[in-house]
């Protein structure tokens, strides 16, 4: 996992300019428990990469592909909007999962500095973690990448489509 993030680190250096692969190397290497998370996000299609640092100088590393990550699609937003989905409901949600992986699910701030990197969804859109105003009235926010722009939409917490999946991210 170590030799994949590597390589994606130096192959994309515009999305951390300010960065060396010694750093992220080392706080890897003080966070091995982050190897398994980062394997599950790569293995469901995610192709993790560093984009920055957070508010207090943990590496943020997220989904980097072009598109939603493939296993992680035809989701609705959380168990709670599955569990209402009576007819035809989907295999999962994307909450659970982000939660099974050890991940959180990126918020529309996170998302649209994502876009600032790179263009992200040109033909699939993200679940993004929702405020609970928005969630307690039945509703789930996702973004897309359209138009040379990028959009924060709503729907129904417990719709799902082949196209939307969702993106997550650790600090380091």
């Amino acid at each position: 996992m170590i030799e994949i993030l590597k390589k994606r680190f130096h192959k994309n250096m515009e999305r951390h300019p300010d960065m060396t692969w010694e750093m992220v190397e080392k706080r890897l290497n003080e966070n091995r428990g982050s190897l398994e998370i980062l394997r599950s996000m790569e293995e469901s299609g995610g192709e993790p990469d560093v984009i920055g640092y957070d508010e207090v100088g943990k590496i943020i590393i997220c989904d980097c592909s072009i598109e939603a990550p493939k296993g992680r699609r035809s989701l609705c937003y959380d168990d709670e909007a599955l569990h209402k989905r009576t007819k035809n409901p989907p295999v999962g949600s994307a909450v659970h999962q982000a939660q099974e992986m050890g991940v959180a699910m990126m918020d529309e701030a996170m998302y649209h500095g994502l876009q600032e990197l790179g263009e992200f969804d040109l033909k699939t859109s993200c679940w993004i973690d929702t405020p609970s105003a928005i969630r307690k009235k039945g509703g789930a926010l996702f973004c897309e990448r359209r138009y040379g722009r990028v959009f924060t939409f709503h729907n129904g917490a417990e719709s799902y489509y082949a196209v939307r999946g969702w993106r997550g991210y650790i600090c380091l």
